[in-house]
């Protein structure tokens, strides 16, 4: 048995996620397609010229002026460490990359980007520090600095949104098994805090399928879509949507949408998200349609 699951572990080891992002288009933001004519991946490990990339994922993107400027993790292959790129573009589909605009000596990933009274911020995960931390653009796009400390503790993929003249703050967080399968939640007057863990939090235990987030949360109809990974039975293998109908400092409610799962891999072997897709972040456009930067992986041999 023990020789067993020692083989299993090296066949584990010997494969790895090739991560990439596109873009997708609909009429909302839990109905997105592939746009036709355009080759997927969008943005991939090839584009990024500063450094030697392994890959690129966890994209978000926001809009100012005339441009899109899409946030995202890009894995240095020499550090194993993840550092936040920038690519930009007039529509939304054809993107230019920039260079690196955050790096610490630490891990970073998920750049969940905002802006708050004209101001640029960022929540990006930053699990090396034991906090979620809190940063703002010095001048916006490239320069960004720390301003503050959020939550205490190990947090992956940390989601702000500002609802009821609060701020409430979602995390992934440590739960019996793994990082996949918690979810807290916390809020705060101000956007600096402190924060409140809320009564109900954690809101989900024990369950890799639906605790997770995975983009940044927007308004439907009036209720706020929390997207979370679906990681059975890997990691990263679907986005789920769930619309929150309570959210008070006292309840918390949620129910899944019937359009979920709103991401799923491409039934095709080597292709670009052909093993799983984790990240969606939706945008609307001005004539009522939606765009979303999303990401994909396929697993390859060593």
């Amino acid at each position: 048995m023990k020789e067993a699951i020692v083989k299993e572990k090296k066949a584990t080891e010997s494969l790895i996620k090739e991560w990439s992002i596109g873009v997708y288009k609909g009429d909302s933001p839990f109905n997105l397609k592939p746009i036709d004519n355009i080759y997927y991946p969008m943005i991939s490990q090839y584009d990024v010229t500063d450094i030697k990339a392994r890959f690129v994922a966890d994209p978000f993107m926001i809009k100012k002026g005339a441009f899109f400027y899409m946030f995202y993790e890009v894995l240095n292959d020499e550090n194993n460490m993840g550092e936040i790129g920038l690519s930009t573009s007039k529509d939304g589909i054809d993107w230019t990359y920039e260079k690196i605009v955050l790096k610490e000596p630490f891990h970073l990933s998920y750049p969940h980007i905002f802006e708050w009274e004209n101001e640029y911020y960022m929540t990006p995960e930053t699990l090396g520090t034991k906090n979620v931390r809190l940063y703002k653009a010095k001048s916006f796009p490239f320069e960004w600095e720390h301003v503050a400390n959020l939550v205490a503790g190990s947090h992956p993929d940390p989601t702000i949104i500002r609802h009821d003249d609060r701020w409430w703050l979602f995390t992934s967080r440590p739960g019996n098994k793994s990082f996949t399968d918690t979810l807290g939640l916390y809020f705060s007057n101000e956007l600096t805090g402190p924060y409140i863990e809320h009564p109900m939090s954690p809101l989900i235990q024990e369950n890799n399928r639906m605790a997770r987030p995975a983009g940044r949360m927007v308004q439907w109809s009036g209720k706020w879509i929390r997207f979370c990974q679906d990681c059975y039975p890997n990691y990263g293998s679907n986005v789920r949507a769930f619309e929150i109908s309570e959210l008070t400092t006292s309840v918390y409610s949620e129910k899944e949408l019937d359009e979920s799962p709103v991401l799923q891999k491409t039934d095709e072997e080597n292709v670009w998200n052909g093993s799983g897709m984790h990240q969606i972040d939706p945008y609307q456009l001005e004539d009522g349609k939606w765009i979303a930067c999303v990401d994909g992986h396929f697993t390859i041999e060593k």
